[in-house]
Parts: structure tokens; C-alpha cells; sequence
């Protein structure tokens, strides 16, 4: 393991990212299930990528397939994208017409935000204090954005959380947050930059999946067009059935003007995609004449399609409410149990545990997470801590968990929680 752990520092330049102090060397995939190279096997309760489970025969034989048959640019007409298209596009609410494909999510969300500026003739986006949207290079202006002045600005993310506690804002949160959010929009007015749009994950997964207070998501897309902006959902994590409907802001009650979709599209085939109404989408086309080579190519309608068919056949979307209702749950048993699991949120497929030093100051706790997540390894489940703070334990399991899967691994964190505190 040293060995390989020393070429890789050679080949990538040390410093790239490996889960965990003691990294594990995977071989093989399959389901909801990771095999090392000594035949270990580990259940993924953290990866979206493989969204309808790892090497799904469905995915895997019609991309094989189509790579066999044909694959090109999208300067040819080629009947199995726009078949994709059409079944994407009609999951979606009826003011997404039209698509434009990219193969990875910071694509989507560059075009997104190029979509608003362009049709608005703005130049301000806004973003959460703790967002995390892609690493182009200005992409990554949105992530941990701490700006009030420039053309990117923020606002803290909504919670509820802490709210109210010692050193944290008091009053109602809904209030205090759409206050913030009319501040930057004003601030944006003021200094002649204007609005083209926020920006944000409708369930803030990289902000620890807080607890959001009800309506802001609505209140703030009113404010937004109120101001000549567009609201944009970034559901690359959100989306795809993860919250156990299809789109994350179905769950938080709104309809956004431009949807931004990735890695989850193509269950490990690159896939990804921005969505509007079709006057946004080809305005957007004309003012820049955008091209993509490996985007809306026959093998990622191949992989989309394949993707889509799982999650009808399978009856995933329903799986997937039902699965994660029975887990949050059970979690949320221990809260009383353990005084540094403060909290339990999520929805879907897609968890949170809150770690924290006390109940009273709810200081993060990250190193407590992490010990978590280390202890859920050593028993064969692989997960992450995540969030603002870094002290959330995050779980994200394929499409695919299954009951008996979930109840697999409630045994486990019973052990780890006895273990670590009694």
C-alpha cells in the first residue's frame, strides 16, 4: 500500500486528495458494494457517482455497446441524445424546455452562470458563505465565498441549527436570512454590477444538509426576480432521486429558472447538464456559440437513457423515500443516547449527523466526526465528514441501498457509538 501511495504522489504530484489516514486500495465494484485488492468487501455509503449502484449490467451493456457501434461530436444529428433529452427535460417542472449537455458539473453550473449574465445583461451572482458549486476558475469564485464586494458575493446559509445560540443571530430565522439575502441584492443595485442570479444547492449538501427555515427558497427566488435576476439549482448532488424526488427543489417548495445536473446522469459514465426554458437556452446558444467535444455524444445518450431506465424499472425513486425515511429514523434513536450526535437531518438518501462537543455551546466537532467515519471503515462502511464545519458525518449511498442494507448498517453505528461512547 506504501508503494502505491508513494506513485501516486509521483504520478499526481503530492498533495491530492485520499479518503482516510490509512487509504484503501479498491479493485472492484459492485452495487452498493466496494471490493479492496485483498477481497474486502465495503458497503459505499457516500458515493453519487455510481448512482443506480456501481457497474449496474443495465449501464455498463448499453455503453458498451454504443462504444462499440459508434461515438462522435455533436455536429451530427444522432437520434438516441435527443431521445435523452426529451425523457430529462420531461422530469423536470414545465418551465425547463431545453438542455444543454457538459460533462461534469462545474461545466453546468459555468453555463449557467454564463446563461444568466447573458440573458439578464448582469453580472452578480450570489452563493451560500459555504457553497461548494465546481473548481473552474470561476466556478470556484462561489465556493466558501466570503466576498460583499466584486461581481460574487454571498450570504450565510440558512439554518436553523444554531440559530439563537450564544454568539449567533436571534430573532426569526426566515426573517434574518432573507434580510441578508435583500442586503446583497440592494448591495449589488448600489454599486451598478445589477443581478443575473443565485446560485445554490436547493438541500445546501455541502453546507451539512441544514435544516432550512420553511419558504426561503421561494422567498428568495421572488426577491431575485424582483431584482431582473434568475434563480439557478445546482442538483448535482440534490437531484436524480437522491431526496426521494427527483429534484431537491421539489423538496424545498420552488421552481428554479435554470437546473444544473452532473455526476449522478451517468452512474460513473461523465455526464452532466443545464437546463431552462428554451428562450434561456438559445439566447444563451447565440451570444456564445458553445461547444462541448464529449458532450451530448451518442455514448452519453447511451448512459443517461441506461440511467433512467434503472431508476423506472427498479422502482428506485420509491425505494429510495422509503429507505431513507426507515434510516433517518433509526439514527435519530440515538440522539438521546449520545450527546455528540446533536442531530439528524437529511432527506431521502442523503444524511446528516451533526457532531459536537456539547449540547449547550454546540461547538463543532470534527475530529469526533471523523473518528466516526474511521470506525465505520474498519467495519466495512465507507463514509465522509463533510459540511461547513467539517464535522457532519455524511451518508449518500447509491440509489440502490437496500433495506436490509440499511439495517446492515444500523447495526454497525450501534457498534461504533458503543464503542466510542458508550
Amino acid at each position: 500500500m506504501s508503494d502505491l501511495k508513494s506513485r501516486r504522489d509521483a504520478c499526481f504530484g503530492a498533495g491530492s486528495t485520499l479518503f482516510y489516514s490509512d487509504p484503501i486500495h479498491i479493485v472492484r465494484g459492485e452495487g452498493v458494494h466496494l471490493f479492496d485488492a485483498d477481497g474486502r468487501r465495503y458497503v459505499d455509503m457516500y458515493n453519487n457517482v455510481p448512482s443506480v449502484g456501481h457497474c449496474h449490467p443495465h449501464v455498463v451493456e448499453a455503453v458498451s455497446n454504443q462504444l462499440g457501434t459508434l461515438n462522435v461530436h455533436n455536429r451530427y444529428l444522432h437520434e438516441g441524445i435527443l431521445e435523452y433529452a426529451e425523457r430529462l427535460i420531461g422530469k423536470h417542472h414545465d418551465g425547463i424546455e431545453s438542455v444543454v449537455f457538459s460533462c461534469t458539473g462545474t461545466e453546468a453550473n459555468e453555463v449557467a452562470m454564463m446563461m444568466a449574465r447573458g440573458a439578464t445583461g448582469a453580472e452578480g451572482i450570489i452563493c451560500t458563505d459555504a457553497a461548494y458549486h465546481g473548481n473552474s476558475t470561476e466556478v470556484d469564485r462561489l465556493s466558501h465565498c466570503k466576498a460583499n464586494t466584486g461581481n460574487v458575493r454571498s450570504i450565510p446559509f440558512p439554518e436553523t441549527f444554531r440559530f439563537g445560540q450564544v454568539d449567533a443571530p436571534t430573532g426569526d430565522p426566515l426573517d434574518y436570512f432573507i434580510g441578508k439575502l435583500t442586503e446583497v441584492i440592494a448591495g449589488f443595485e448600489r454599486d451598478g454590477v445589477g443581478l443575473a442570479g443565485l446560485l445554490v444547492c436547493p438541500i445546501f449538501a455541502n453546507e451539512g444538509l441544514p435544516n432550512v427555515p420553511a419558504g426561503f427558497l421561494s422567498k428568495a427566488r421572488d426577491l431575485v426576480h424582483d431584482a431582473g435576476g434568475l434563480m439557478i439549482s445546482d442538483e448535482v448532488q440534490a437531484g436524480v432521486c437522491r431526496t426521494g424526488r427527483w429534484w431537491g427543489y421539489e423538496v424545498m417548495e420552488f421552481l428554479p429558472d435554470i437546473v444544473t445536473m452532473g455526476k449522478p446522469l451517468g452512474a460513473g459514465f461523465p455526464v452532466a447538464a443545464t437546463a431552462a426554458s428554451r428562450e434561456l437556452v438559445e439566447t444563451f446558444r447565440k451570444k456564445t456559440r458553445y461547444f462541448n467535444t464529449f458532450a451530448s455524444s451518442p455514448a452519453q445518450a447511451a448512459a443517461g437513457n441506461a440511467v433512467l431506465d434503472v431508476i423506472e424499472k427498479e422502482h428506485l425513486l420509491e425505494s429510495v423515500a422509503a429507505v431513507g425515511d426507515w434510516l433517518r429514523t433509526e439514527l435519530a434513536k440515538f440522539k438521546d443516547q449520545c450527546e455528540p450526535m446533536a442531530d439528524v437531518r437529511g432527506s431521502g438518501l442523503f444524511a446528516a449527523l451533526e457532531w459536537v462537543k456539547d449540547r449547550v455551546s454546540l461547538e463543532p466537532d470534527r475530529a469526533g466526526a471523523i473518528r466516526v467515519v474511521d470506525a465505520l471503515k474498519d467495519r466495512g462502511f465507507l463514509t465522509s465528514n463533510a459540511g461547513a464545519y467539517g464535522n457532519v458525518v455524511k451518508l449518500r449511498p447509491p440509489l440502490v441501498f437496500s433495506q436490509n442494507d440499511a439495517e446492515e448498517f444500523m447495526t454497525a453505528f450501534e457498534d461504533v457509538l458503543t464503542d466510542l461512547h458508550g
